[in-house]
């Protein structure tokens, strides 16, 4: 069974769907067959990739009947990646897409049926805390929490992660927090540092990897595609997204009971 990360912020804005987007890559360039849900009923994923609210069949038209879960299932470019976009959906029925995921047993059937071939499932969520969100966290075995290094931002953070404790203590024991990303740094501004430090100091769980704020983010939301996928020499923002795929299986693997172990043998230089 495929290991479930919900990527989930009570706050828009912060960079959830490209830290999904881009770490989905990273994985499956380490390997790692991956597959990329959108629960967002904004069709975030899709958005980014350049697609129009029609182009893509996906969750939506599962939900709706109107396709099965392979027909939905989108191979990419990247071998070992693939998409489970949103769907193809009118607005005015967001609140009946989100009624659906909210029932008891309905996404965990459609990912059951989606994710059997995979080793990691990403699932990426509208901001806030409604239903959506809860219907990720219901089914997911961790979840990575974007932080952007705002004030307001680390104000609020307090508020998912007693979510999170409800769902784990109610509806999702396997639950686990699998670590606070600082998103949006920006070493040169005082503010976005003295925000770092308080959420090391304050919060646990904060992963070493950052993830900066560069004009390659809007670079490669402009061209639809990954960061990785620009062209040219890999740029340094793409480099991290390498890092947090290790630290994020590093950490599935303490979290579960397990190190990842370097057997190298001890040698001699001379």
């Amino acid at each position: 069974m495929p290991r479930r990360i919900a990527i989930v912020s009570q706050k828009g804005g912060v960079g959830k769907t490209t830290v999904s987007l881009n770490l989905a890559l990273a994985l499956a360039e380490r390997g790692r067959r991956t597959l990329l849900v959108d629960l967002d009923p904004q069709g975030g994923v899709g958005h980014s990739l350049a697609k129009g609210d029609g182009e893509l069949i996906g969750l939506a038209d599962v939900l709706a009947g109107q396709v099965s879960v392979e027909q939905a299932v989108l191979p990419t470019h990247e071998p070992g990646l693939s998409l489970l976009p949103r769907g193809r959906l009118d607005p005015v029925d967001v609140c009946e897409l989100e009624l659906m995921l909210h029932a008891p047993g309905r996404l965990e059937a459609v990912l059951a049926e989606a994710d059997g071939g995979f080793d990691l499932t990403l699932i990426d969520t509208p901001s806030g805390l409604g239903m959506p969100t809860r219907a990720a966290l219901r089914v997911a075995d961790y979840v990575l929490v974007p932080l952007q290094t705002e004030r307001l931002a680390l104000r609020s953070v307090a508020q998912l992660l007693r979510v999170i404790e409800h769902v784990k203590a109610t509806d999702n024991p396997r639950l686990e927090l699998l670590g606070v990303l600082a998103t949006m740094a920006d070493k040169t501004s005082e503010p976005s540092v003295a925000v770092l430090v308080d959420a090391w100091n304050d919060l646990t769980a904060v992963l070493d990897t950052i993830v900066p704020r560069h004009g390659a983010f809007a670079q490669a939301s402009e061209a639809g595609i990954p960061l990785g996928f620009l062209g040219g020499a890999p740029s340094p923002e793409a480099r991290r997204f390498d890092m947090l795929a290790e630290e994020v299986e590093v950490t599935m693997a303490r979290l579960g009971g397990k190190e990842l172990g370097h057997d190298r043998p001890r040698r001699s230089l001379l």
